[in-house]
């Protein structure tokens, strides 16, 4: 299963870097905008419910332990489940934007997670549990990805889909 996962965060990181490259101009972001906005938020919703799972089957099943990085980041990924679940459905206004902030600060915690893992940086020691170090390599599949690689390109997904959605998906003619 944990290689599915990581399979599903190399999907999710192509996809990204294929919307990323899609959005380069005018005329292409109007293009993406018109072909795939409609379909950004369900998307979306479908890569927040994937993560939201990922996470708990990793910890209830898997018994990985999280620790308070991977908890900060499940605090931006339920909640994206819960919100783009209900806006995939019934789209209100302010969707878009509360994902795309949720989604920026998840993945900036993911990247520092990440980076303190590599060695890149040092500090969560201070925060940090002993008994659930923010160190502590729990997945390492191809060498380079780990759960919080994982976790950021989920949120590096969910945040292009929801810029794109903002670019030029009018809201809802309710208001709403």
């Amino acid at each position: 299963m944990v290689l599915l996962f990581s399979l599903l965060s190399l999907l999710a990181l192509a996809a990204a870097v294929g919307l990323g490259a899609s959005l380069v101009g005018p005329r292409a972001r109007a293009t993406a905008s018109l072909e795939l906005g409609p379909y950004a938020l369900p998307v979306a919703a479908t890569v927040a419910a994937v993560a939201t799972f990922g996470s708990l089957y990793l910890s209830e099943v898997e018994g990985f332990v999280p620790c308070l990085l991977c908890w900060i980041q499940r605090g931006f990924i339920y909640p994206l489940a819960i919100l783009l679940l209900v806006a995939a459905w019934r789209p209100f206004r302010w969707a878009a934007q509360i994902a795309l902030a949720l989604s920026t600060l998840g993945g900036l915690v993911a990247v520092y997670h990440y980076a303190e893992q590599r060695g890149w940086v040092g500090g969560s020691e201070q925060f940090c549990d002993a008994a659930a170090p923010c160190t502590y390599v729990w997945v390492e599949q191809f060498g380079f990805m780990s759960i919080p690689f994982m976790a950021f390109t989920g949120f590096l997904f969910i945040a292009l889909l929801a810029g794109l959605k903002m670019l030029g998906c009018p809201a809802p003619a309710d208001g709403t």
